[in-house]
């Protein structure tokens, strides 16, 4: 089973090690360069698909994470925003 999705992928460095988020299925990776995170993510969106396809709720977990199934691929809900940010807040 091939299955066509589209994610945002955002790449940091913690320490000496760089980690890899796909948005907005929120699974991540990591690896000792931006590229080793970015081929150990889409390892774990394999894997990760592949499980919820095994348990038989692959539909439901992209809906839930916002996806809509469009000409056989399923699209990512759009962003409006995306912004950074520095906050003070007393604690």
């Amino acid at each position: 089973m091939t299955i066509h999705l589209a994610c945002d992928v955002n790449i940091w460095k913690e320490g000496s090690l760089y980690v890899a988020q796909a948005l907005p299925l929120n699974v991540m990776s990591c690896g000792s360069s931006p590229q080793e995170a970015r081929r150990n993510l889409d390892e774990a969106i394999a894997l990760f698909l592949k499980t919820a396809r095994d348990q038989g709720n692959l539909k439901e977990v992209l809906e839930e994470a916002g996806y809509r199934k469009i000409d056989d691929v399923w699209q990512p809900p759009k962003v409006v925003t995306s912004e950074h940010t520095e906050l003070a807040m007393p604690v």
